[in-house]
């Protein structure tokens, strides 16, 4: 049975996304999840790539590392996505911040296998880089072998976001200092070829990745 408290805010639960449609919204901008678990009784937190399917999160990674063979034993994990979207400069040190999305899931792994895995790795190929299962060379027997597919179902997932300028105790914001938002770029930058690439020129589906993403 899902934790109430797990797919609530509880700190300043006034920043609570609600809306699932914009809980999507950030994971699906977001690219990189930090996964936390408890190993031999330590804490351990993983940064991996990610991509959404459906109500559910899909991790890849290889079958040797320390996570992946510490979630075949189906521990209780947390995923953490964040967007840092300005940092906000108060006329104080201590009442400036941040504005951000975030989600945070708890849940217990599935691991994948056979068909389903493989179509779990296209989706993961296309979700980081749109189209390129189509173009890539097909994946072997051994490389598949290699790479584990994780899925995080999202019914235990909560998001929290600040948004606006400055909040500022009454009496500063009468100093003659000034306060606002510096907002983050966001987006691919211009697309480098590989030195040792036989095609330079950048073809237009790579193109098309960066202008659809401005």
């Amino acid at each position: 049975m899902p934790d109430d408290k797990k797919r609530h805010v509880q700190r300043k639960p006034q920043r609570e996304v609600v809306d699932k449609s914009d809980i999507y919204k950030i994971l699906d901008e977001g690219k990189v999840a930090h996964i936390g678990l408890i190993d031999a009784d330590e804490p351990v937190v993983v940064p991996m790539g990610y991509v959404r399917d459906g109500d559910s999160i899909l991790l890849h990674g290889s079958t040797g590392t320390r996570l992946f063979l510490k979630l075949k034993e189906a521990p209780t994990i947390c995923a953490t996505v964040t967007l840092l979207d300005d940092i906000i400069v108060a006329r104080s040190a201590f009442n400036s911040s941040m504005n951000y999305r975030s989600v945070m899931a708890f849940g217990i792994p599935k691991i994948l296998e056979g068909k389903v895995k493989k179509l779990a790795l296209n989706k993961i190929t296309d979700g980081l880089v749109p189209g390129f299962s189509k173009v890539a060379r097909p994946m072997t027997n051994k490389e598949i072998a290699q790479t584990m597919i994780v899925r995080l179902e999202l019914d235990q997932a909560s998001a929290k976001q600040r948004t606006g300028g400055a909040s500022d105790d009454p009496e500063d914001i009468e100093l003659n200092a000034w306060a606002g938002r510096l907002p983050l770029k966001k987006g691919f930058d211009m697309p480098i070829t590989n030195d040792d690439s036989k095609v330079r020129e950048i073809p237009e589906w790579i193109h098309k990745i960066v202008e659809d993403a401005k």
